[in-house]
């Protein structure tokens, strides 16, 4: 019978337990969640910033023979994989779960099973017992005990909020991880550009050694045919020599660049590899600001972490008022004892505690103190950032209108540049002017073409910072780009 009685007390105290576990458990999505990222957006990475996770990474092991040709969707893969921010935001994730299995258990079932082999020899006289004809040595007794242990609480509401804030953290953790990811793209992306850019100048530089040489070649000429003076040779030779300087530094600082975009996005150590695109202008369709401010606060991941995070400290303070509140657990152990296996009998042994919390000493009013600080806390950075992402968004479709437009004189001033440079030209072989008016021109074209490098690199920069506030930055950059 007291068997009988035992399982039914088990069974209904295991059954409603398994339940909220299962409710628990359906609770977490799939892609889990942790603390939301409190770094400052990356616009561009530079290796100085040593204290920046997403300015680092995991090289990959094996290297690729030969030369790897890079794109942009590849870098943005290969940074979503081995970049450090997104890796340490992953682990965050998972422990943000540990703490919520953690935190679970408490409500769950504790079973647990132990056997004692017992032997025992008293001394009565060192109890204070002296009876005439006992022995004063008792011994040795030896007994067994294996039982069951099982323990459970079977109401405690303070546990069940915070569990339910635990379950909650996991969200946050995910819309963590989500804006890490965000991150990382956003740091690829102004680093490949970048990497393009260098790669601009270098091309535009050994243009211009290329011009340049030829200008020395012509001033030379008409120096020996005695048509020119020496001048004009010494002006010619010390601008090649001056665009000569500029293609080490050109290529010097492409090298450097190349170095920190391998570094983000986890490239084997020492592998070579080369941009598979060229700087190149394409339109983004015009967007309606409050298009963009609806997507963004939809989509953004670090406002939903932040709402998220508000629930986590709603939950919090419920949990801290809980502690007002009775609790009701029980214990339980079933199992036998006796002199030896074969001659043993059933014991069990259940206990049902209703604990009811009287006087604490103010613990509990603290904690519903420092439970409502953090949830006002929480409540004003969801605001801060509510207003931070209007910002973004209306920044970033500034940037991308004037980007736009600086690129477009950009690229006259460049076609303007070059017939000036070719109308010079023709004026110094025809022997209209000196080389000082070629020289000038040839400045010119210097300066509208890094001019244009600049512009495009900062509408390309612009086009990720409008994805960055938008939110879903991997999906939202294929919309930009063509071919990701």
């Amino acid at each position: 019978m007291a068997n009988k009685i035992l399982l039914l007390a088990a069974c209904m105290l295991i059954l409603p337990a398994a339940a909220l576990a299962q409710n628990g458990a359906a609770a977490i999505p799939q892609g889990g969640d942790a603390a939301p990222y409190s770094g400052p957006p990356i616009n561009s990475v530079s290796p100085s910033q040593s204290q920046d996770p997403f300015s680092g990474s995991v090289p990959e092991k094996a290297a690729v023979s030969g030369t790897l040709q890079l794109t942009f969707p590849d870098a943005v893969r290969r940074g979503l994989k081995q970049n450090m921010g997104a890796l340490l935001s992953s682990e965050a994730e998972g422990s943000a779960r540990g703490e919520r299995w953690a935190q679970l258990s408490n409500l769950l079932p504790h079973v647990s099973a132990a056997a004692s082999e017992n032997v025992k020899q008293i001394d009565l006289a060192t109890l204070g017992f002296n009876f005439p004809g006992i022995p004063q040595v008792i011994g040795p007794i030896g007994y067994l005990d294996a039982r069951g242990y099982f323990s459970q609480n079977i109401f405690n509401w303070e546990q069940i909020q915070r569990t339910r804030a635990a379950t909650q953290n996991v969200r946050v953790a995910g819309y963590s991880y989500q804006n890490a990811r965000d991150l990382v793209v956003m740091a690829v992306g102004a680093n490949y550009f970048q990497t393009i850019a260098a790669a601009a100048r270098l091309e535009t530089a050994e243009a211009q050694v290329h011009t340049a040489r030829a200008l020395s070649g012509q001033a030379t000429d008409r120096l020996k045919a005695g048509v020119a003076a020496s001048i004009d040779d010494l002006r010619a030779r010390v601008e090649l020599q001056t665009r000569q300087q500029q293609v080490i530094a050109a290529r010097n600082s492409l090298a450097k660049q190349k170095l920190v975009l391998a570094r983000i996005i986890g490239l084997p150590l020492g592998q070579e590899f080369e941009i598979g695109e060229k700087a190149q202008f394409e339109q983004v369709a015009a967007l309606r600001i409050e298009d963009v401010l609806q997507r963004a606060y939809a989509n953004r991941s670090d406002f939903r972490a932040a709402e998220a995070q508000v629930r986590v400290a709603e939950l919090v303070r419920r949990a801290a008022t809980a502690e007002h509140y009775p609790t009701f657990h029980i214990n339980a152990d079933y199992g036998v004892s006796g002199v030896n296996i074969g001659n043993s009998s059933n014991t069990y042994d259940v206990t049902g505690e209703l604990r009811i919390p009287i006087f604490a000493g103010g613990r509990t009013h603290g904690d519903v103190l420092q439970a409502e600080a953090s949830l006002q806390q929480s409540r004003s950075q969801l605001e801060n950032l509510r207003g931070q992402i209007d910002q973004d968004v209306r920044s970033a479709l500034l940037d991308l209108q004037s980007a736009s437009d600086q690129v477009a004189v950009a690229r006259s001033n460049v076609d303007l540049a070059s017939q000036t440079l070719d109308q010079s030209q023709d004026r110094f072989k025809a022997g209209v002017t000196d080389n000082i008016e070629v020289v000038q021109a040839q400045e010119s074209v210097a300066t509208a073409s890094e001019s244009y490098i600049e512009s495009l690199y900062a509408y390309n920069l612009a086009k990720i910072s409008v994805a960055r506030s938008i939110g879903l930055v991997e999906t939202t950059v294929k919309e930009f780009f063509k071919g990701f």
